[in-house]
């Protein structure tokens, strides 16, 4: 099932698709674009901890003339930095690069700790579409990404839905496609990550407990390009959703 959180006439409702529509509890079905749509997280807890994965796969690493990392390269977001379908995210007046990442997002659905690779999947509610912007002027290590790069009010786009975990057969084989203003500039496929979704599972819960509501970004693959103020971007990956947001220009 694909889940949704939107506002609707001054109320926050959850929402479930049924045939490009939102089906609301009460049995009303709107039109996707009657309403404001919010990061689609609840009912689950809330993240107490946003993970965000860099350099996840080879030919990223290759595009931007790196070797692909032998361990997780993973830094951590704020919720702040949250936003949801339709809406528009901030690009600083100063910069002279932002870009787009497609992202398979993961939402924990139980508390883990110590988890074995071959459970993993057993402690996931479902997946999401993230769209992680980074900006380049503000990296000061690609091994070491400062907080600015990453951690921007409206510079996550999540959503526009969170789908249960039952109903993605193989989350490792999925196909992602970026547009902007129509014109595909990305195109890739989870199973081409370097570190896959049951070893992140693994790998965060060996030596710290993760929370339902916890949120994994698993990177991006190469095609990023830089994003300019009026540009429509829409991120989509196979079986989960399209995500679209527009770039506004914003203060330095």
């Amino acid at each position: 099932m694909k889940h949704a959180r939107i506002v609707l006439d001054g109320t926050t409702l959850d929402a479930t698709e049924r045939d490009g529509q939102l089906l609301l509890a009460d049995g009303r079905v709107v039109a996707p674009d009657a309403v404001t749509w919010l990061p689609p997280l609840s009912p689950t807890p809330r993240p107490r901890t946003i993970f965000a994965l860099g350099l996840n796969y080879a030919d990223h690493a290759r595009e931007l003339a790196f070797k692909a990392p032998e361990e997780p390269l993973v830094f951590l977001k704020g919720e702040s930095t949250l936003t949801g379908h339709r809406a528009f995210t901030r690009r600083p007046a100063d910069v002279q690069f932002m870009h787009y990442e497609c992202e398979l997002a993961v939402v924990v659905g139980r508390t883990a700790k110590k988890v074995r690779r071959d459970d993993a999947y057993d402690f996931i509610a479902g997946y999401t579409v993230a769209n992680d912007y980074a900006i380049r002027d503000y990296l000061e290590n690609w091994y070491r990404p400062n907080l600015r790069v990453k951690n921007r009010d409206t510079c996550t786009p999540l959503g526009p839905w969170r789908v249960d975990a039952a109903d993605i057969a193989n989350p490792m084989a999925l196909a992602l496609q970026t547009t902007v203003n129509g014109q595909v500039t990305q195109a890739g496929n989870t199973r081409d990550m370097i570190f896959d979704v049951p070893f992140l599972i693994e790998y965060f819960s060996s030596f710290m407990t993760l929370q339902p509501g916890d949120l994994i970004l698993t990177g991006t693959p190469d095609g990023v390009v830089d994003c300019q103020p009026g540009d429509v971007i829409v991120t989509e990956i196979e079986g989960i959703g399209a995500l679209m947001n527009t770039i506004e220009q914003g203060p330095a």
